[in-house]
């Protein structure tokens, strides 16, 4: 195929999974959908190969997608137009139970299954023992409570199954808002499948299966040449998450690394690790090697197309009953995609910026503080219980070898491509109100090029009481800096009385605010990359002009000397740097 109608055929595909997100943002009711896109969509071919995705979260695509399609396949051998299954199984290649997989086969009109559209999307509540989807604290699958769908067909023939409907819709707290969310998870693949059948009829099936093979191979070939540009050799790293239930003195986490640049392959091995641990931050099997991938995406994949091709030449080693590794039943995994997922992925990318300059990250600042809780509760405005997840000022972006931390990359696993709400939008969708969101100056991973600062966030409910439930990470063990950079600034978290007094609280939990009260979150900052005194002295005096860090950080620290009036002190900088004075 000439590389004109490759690339031709790439971008109507692309347009397919573009359009089905666009087809969830537009109709989902939950905010988790609508306001933050917390969803994925991607096609998949009949062999069960990643052919390509959309524009969206790297820890839903990468590794799940092909797993569940052969779930799918393997309990349905005789796939048939018109079937649409429900999956969110963590034990059989999703992410976690609070992403709902729906997966329709694209079958031709000869009868032929040709590829696979699937959508997966965050639920606001998917049947947890408690109103959260993070049941990080939950002993095992039992606690944490979620409905678990294995391959469960909720369409034949284009007509719902009722019954598994019902069944749903008796055990999620705002069924009205999840049967929006589910009508708008189905019109996305059904949209997919009647773009993909359009396609096949004008393009021929034969063609697309032939385009199918050169894209991943082309895939494969570009990730190759980004290896063969690395040094080659073995090195390992660890990092250790903060102490949580179940884990009291924290979960230490290993990984071995090699790159064979003559191969063009990188083997990554998170086998010695611990066992699964009894709480819900057990990652899955797709999450445990999509977020290993995720790090060597951030550390050498530029103009790399995640496709099936591209992931033949990462190996990920993993163990059956593993906390990163294969889950094994009843371990719950309902924190799989974020706490022990960002460690890997951190981990993956700190030790490629170790192994080699120009490559690699320093580490993203720790996800699910009360910033992005759970809310849950009353609405004193029409009567009705609500629950769902808010976005609010989260920042946590790592310093890189070329530029600073992301502001607003949220975690590492999502790749920045999560939105942040608005304040009158989450105001108006919940009884609360957003008292400050500001960044907060000097917590930043100090660097030549500095990780993403803290955020400070306050809110509380208004008329009612309110339910907040979150489970972050780096208030402990911080995010890393790199090569002499230094770590972001950790997360903390209180509670603020009704009289506006503080009271600090754990770094997980689900708590009652009264009307009155505010609960305040200090999100974690980002690494820096790179010793804070080779940042240049007047990028560092523009830092403190525009707030970023104060006259004081900028003299310890970076080793910039300003005056009263915020004009570089040439001469005392050279004194603080150990450099003598240019003439």
């Amino acid at each position: 195929m000439d590389g004109v109608r490759m690339a031709v055929l790439s971008s109507r595909m692309n347009v397919i999974v573009e359009g089905m997100m666009n087809t969830i943002f537009r109709s989902s009711r939950s905010g988790v959908l609508n306001a933050a896109h917390d969803f994925s969509c991607c096609i998949v071919s009949a062999d069960h190969q990643l052919v390509i995705g959309a524009e969206s979260l790297p820890i839903h695509m990468m590794s799940g997608p092909d797993l569940i399609s052969r779930a799918i396949a393997e309990a349905y051998p005789a796939l048939t137009r018109g079937d649409a299954f429900l999956h969110n199984s963590p034990y059989n290649g999703n992410s976690h139970a609070a992403d709902h997989c729906m997966v329709v086969p694209v079958i031709d009109d000869e009868g032929v299954h040709r590829f696979t559209v699937l959508a997966k999307a965050h639920q606001a509540d998917c049947g947890n023992s408690q109103p959260t989807t993070y049941m990080a604290n939950a002993r095992d699958v039992y606690e944490e409570g979620a409905l678990i769908f294995d391959a469960c067909r909720v369409q034949q023939n284009y007509a719902d199954v009722s019954d598994i409907l019902r069944m749903l819709k008796l055990r999620i707290r705002v069924p009205e808002q999840w049967w929006g969310d589910y009508l708008a998870l189905l019109g996305a693949v059904r949209l997919g499948e009647r773009r993909m059948l359009e396609l096949g009829r004008e393009v021929g099936w034969d063609t697309l299966g032939e385009f199918v093979v050169e894209w991943l191979d082309y895939g494969e070939t570009m990730m190759a040449d980004a290896i063969a540009a690395l040094p080659a050799g073995r090195f390992s790293a660890r990092t250790e998450h903060d102490p949580y239930p179940g884990a009291p003195d924290g979960v230490p986490i290993n990984v071995d690394i090699g790159v064979d640049p003559a191969a063009g392959r990188i083997d990554i091995d998170l086998r010695e690790n611990v066992d699964c641990l009894p709480n819900g931050l057990n990652l899955t099997e797709a999450t445990a090697r999509t977020a290993a991938m995720i790090g060597v995406f951030n550390s050498i994949g530029e103009n790399v197309p995640p496709n099936a091709g591209s992931l033949r030449r990462i190996n990920v080693a993993l163990r059956e009953n593993c906390a990163v590794g294969v889950p094994s039943h009843p371990h719950s995994c309902s924190a799989a995609t974020t706490n022990l997922a960002d460690r890997v992925s951190n981990m993956v990318q700190r030790a490629f910026a170790s192994f080699a300059e120009d490559v690699g990250m320093a580490e993203c600042g720790a996800v699910i503080p009360a910033a992005a809780a759970v809310v849950s509760g009353t609405d004193p405005r029409n009567g009705k219980n609500f629950v769902n997840q808010i976005f609010l000022a989260v920042t946590g972006g790592a310093g890189t070898p070329w530029t600073d931390g992301w502001l607003t990359i949220f975690h590492v696993g999502c790749g920045g491509m999560l939105r942040r709400d608005s304040v009158e939008g989450a105001e108006t969708a919940h009884p609360i109100r957003v008292r400050t969101q500001k960044l907060v100056r000097d917590t930043e991973g100090a660097g030549r090029f500095r990780g993403a600062p803290s955020a400070y966030v306050e809110y509380g409910p208004v008329g009612t009481t309110l339910s907040v439930a979150y489970g972050t990470d780096g208030a402990v063990n911080p995010a890393q800096g790199i090569r002499g950079g230094l770590p972001g600034g950790p997360s903390e978290h209180y509670r603020r009385d009704a009289q506006g007094n503080l009271h600090p609280l754990g770094s997980q939990g689900i708590i009652e605010l009264a009307d009155g009260e505010t609960i305040v979150s200090v999100t974690a900052g980002g690494g820096g990359y790179g010793d804070p005194r080779e940042r240049p002295a007047e990028v560092v005096r523009q830092d403190v002009a525009e707030g970023w860090i104060s006259p004081e950080r900028a003299a310890e620290v970076y080793g910039v000397a300003l005056g009263e009036n915020g004009a570089l002190d040439s001469a005392r900088t050279a004194e603080l740097r150990g450099r003598p004075v240019s003439a």
